[in-house]
């Protein structure tokens, strides 16, 4: 997904308040809902675009204008049926893509079954890797390694087609170290530095985050 894309994220607790947070911080747009107004104001301090609303009613959704919006974020796990209302409805006003968070496999099943393209276990994935995975536009994966440094599986560029690591000098344009490239199933990690890099590879990278953005 891309900086590009328009967000919304439903649910303003521990979860979303650090997924909303980290899109802002990155430059995307967000739309920052919750049903509590003390949440909505406390998050209004921090970012720009806070409604307090009720998401589980249809006409809610519509005066948001949820449609318009490319991926939206309910991170209400901790009431199963205020997050399945939210994502049927998100869904049915035509979002694209609609991530929900849950608190345990089988409320993962049923939030699968009713239409969310990707569920969220937040003890298994932080809301912060979240939000740096859906800004990260042409990384195929994103791991941090620390608070300030990330390993990413980054596409090649159309313009770095047929071009050497050699040539491009990524590290020192872009500050990233590759460590090795992926070529269907095999990890090449011995690396030749005038091996012409075509379609079929990926970029295995370290690089401190904040570097990462220059390649966005």
């Amino acid at each position: 997904m891309s900086i590009n894309k328009s967000y919304a994220v439903l649910g303003l607790g521990r979860y979303g308040m650090a997924v909303a947070q980290e899109l802002v911080n990155s430059g995307a747009e967000v739309l920052a809902v919750d049903i509590d107004q003390l949440t909505v104001n406390n998050a209004a301090l921090s970012i720009p675009v806070c409604k307090c609303a009720d998401v589980t009613e249809p006409e809610v959704i519509k005066q948001l204008g949820i449609s318009n919006i490319d991926v939206v974020i309910v991170a209400m796990g901790g009431n199963l049926e205020s997050a399945v209302l939210a994502v049927t409805l998100c869904k049915e006003a035509g979002v694209p893509t609609v991530i929900a968070k849950c608190g345990s496999e089988m409320h993962r099943k049923i939030l699968y079954r009713i239409g969310a393209d990707e569920v969220i276990i937040p003890e298994k994935e932080s809301g912060v890797r979240l939000a740096r995975n859906l800004v990260s536009a042409g990384f195929a994966e994103m791991i941090d390694i620390s608070d300030a440094v990330s390993m990413v599986e980054l596409n090649v560029r159309k313009e770095w087609l047929g071009k050497s690591l050699m040539e491009l000098s990524l590290r020192r344009k872009y500050g990233i170290n590759v460590v090795a490239v992926r070529k269907g199933e095999e990890v090449i990690t011995s690396l030749d530095p005038a091996m012409p890099l075509d379609n079929d590879m990926t970029l295995i990278v370290i690089a401190e985050t904040a570097k990462l953005q220059k390649l966005k």
